[in-house]
């Protein structure tokens, strides 16, 4: 599970001083502190170290990193309570720790750094650390600068009805929105670190009693052993904690959407936040995850299942539906009616290239112009997507390069992937096309069976996190069926609420 990256040379070198620096304890002398401080952050032009008189008799120091500290509480609440007489020795560490605690109650609560290693780390997080004269214990503040942006819809899950605000890149924030929605104290937080520069925080969160313990234990196990120099996205995490790293279908669910996450805590699902990222990973999940939305436990019924089943199908058909187009004209023209059968050779008929390769041009090409509107700024990109497709599909067919019945399979597909929600799992399915129609091409629907069938296989056998991904079909689970290929009444669902309710209790 470890994957470390090597460093080697001038920064190996680097990093082993700097672990020597922070190693060091923190001397009784601010001056000693300084100079350890100063050379560590050596060439940071943010640094500020400025020295005061705390309580009108104490030599202090303050060292702290500008840009990530916030100005105005500084300014306006900090400075001035340390300014104040009080009578206090410096030789007295709790008693100094006690009267900054009664002091700046009501800005801050401060708390101890004991060793040079947490200075560093308080530090480089955006908190102030204050040193006092005698005393080799340090005093950090979190006075951190609040970055962050307006709370608003998910671009990638928007709904008709439901919440209009998603996750942001503040991890506390993203807390504080699944706190807003599980009333709890059952709703429990941890807190680890990973990447050796980045000192990325990540929270593992799930209700007690609800998320298997042993799944919460290996989450926590998988993350902890992480080694590499910076983890800047989910992204990072999904990878390397992932049972079957090689295996195109997700096996977690990541999603911007605060009211899926905390119906997910309540199935018994844990959630994996990470600092600098709105996306939050959602685990374990089973292959159906990937055609749920949040939207659907909004709507009726009735509707929603109707919808399921709609998406199960485009589903199939964005997979498959090149494929078999290729295998049946190809090798099968006999399974085609009579009448649609001349009109396919008709069409097909000034076309120089074979079927594969008039299905593998235009599906790259469609892959190329939605990856081309994601990539330019939103009015140019969903120009280029809609009018580049319409011109260059009309151009071709007036060739005599691509036929008009292949334009009509890779529109229809394309339209297909778009109804799959789960944007992972509608890249898998992209990714899985192109075999399945190089089979088609080789074997006909002999080698579509074969590749599906392929298929299934690796679906039975993938498990996300112990959980069988294709449960509740394989193993059969009946209970599960009220919200896979249907979504049953709420009448119907309240009763694994109860039940989920009874493991509470």
């Amino acid at each position: 599970m470890k994957t470390k990256k090597k460093v080697s040379g001038p920064f190996e070198n680097r990093l082993k001083e700097l672990e020597k620096t922070i190693e060091l304890k923190i001397s009784s002398k601010l001056d000693d502190n300084e100079t350890a401080l100063t050379q560590l952050f050596a060439n940071c032009s943010d640094l500020v170290v400025r020295k005061l008189h705390m309580f009108g008799s104490i030599p202090g120091m303050v060292v702290y990193l500008d840009v990530l500290v916030d100005k105005q509480t500084w300014d306006d609440g900090f400075l001035e309570p340390l300014m104040q007489p009080e009578a206090v020795s410096s030789d007295s560490p709790r008693q100094l720790y006690e009267i900054l605690k009664f002091k700046l109650a009501s800005i801050v609560q401060p708390s101890i750094a004991p060793t040079m290693n947490e200075v560093v780390q308080s530090i480089v997080r955006g908190e102030v650390v204050l040193f006092a004269q005698s005393s080799t214990e340090a005093f950090s503040f979190g006075l951190k600068d609040k970055l962050q942006r307006q709370l608003e819809e998910p671009a990638t899950e928007a709904v008709i009805r439901g919440p209009r605000y998603g996750f942001i890149e503040k991890l506390d924030i993203n807390i504080a929105l699944i706190r807003h929605r599980l009333r709890t104290p059952l709703l429990k937080t941890e807190k680890l670190c990973v990447g050796r520069l980045s000192q990325t925080d990540v929270m593992i969160v799930y209700i007690d009693n609800l998320a298997e313990q042993s799944v919460v234990e290996d989450v926590k196990k998988r993350i902890s052993s992480i080694d590499m120099d910076s983890v800047l996205e989910s992204g990072y995490i999904e990878e390397l904690i992932s049972d079957h790293p090689y295996s195109p279908f997700p096996l977690m669910q990541a999603t911007q959407r605060p009211d899926l996450v905390s119906g997910s805590l309540i199935e018994g699902k844990i959630a994996v936040l990470i600092d600098g990222s709105p996306m939050v990973l959602v685990l374990p999940i089973t292959f159906w995850f990937g055609f749920q939305t949040a939207e659907d436990y909004y709507t009726n019924f009735i509707y929603v299942t109707m919808l399921r089943w709609l998406r199960y199908l485009f589903a199939f058909l964005a997979m498959a539906l090149p494929s078999l187009f290729i295998a049946v004209t190809t090798f099968h023209q006999e399974m085609i009616p009579t009448s649609l059968a001349l009109s396919l050779a008709a069409a097909r008929e000034v076309v120089p290239f074979p079927a594969i390769a008039e299905g593998l041009i235009m599906e790259i090409t469609f892959e190329a112009l939605r990856e081309a509107g994601i990539r330019l700024p939103r009015p140019v990109g969903q120009t280029i997507s809609i009018v580049g497709a319409l011109v260059i599909g009309q151009a071709a067919v007036q060739a005599g390069i691509i036929s008009a019945p292949q334009i009509i399979v890779v529109s229809v597909t394309g339209i297909a992937s778009f109804l799959i929600p789960n944007p992972g799992m509608s890249q898998a399915i992209s990714i899985i096309r192109f075999p399945l129609m190089l089979l088609a091409a080789s074997f006909g629907l002999y080698g579509v069976g074969i590749g599906l069938i392929c298929i299934l296989i690796h679906l039975v056998t993938l498990k996300s996190f112990g959980v069988p991904y294709m449960t509740p079909i394989a193993p059969f689970n009946p209970t599960g069926l009220t919200d896979t290929l249907i979504r049953a009444p709420w009448r119907v669902m309240r009763r694994r609420q109860q039940q989920t309710q009874r493991r509470m209790e």
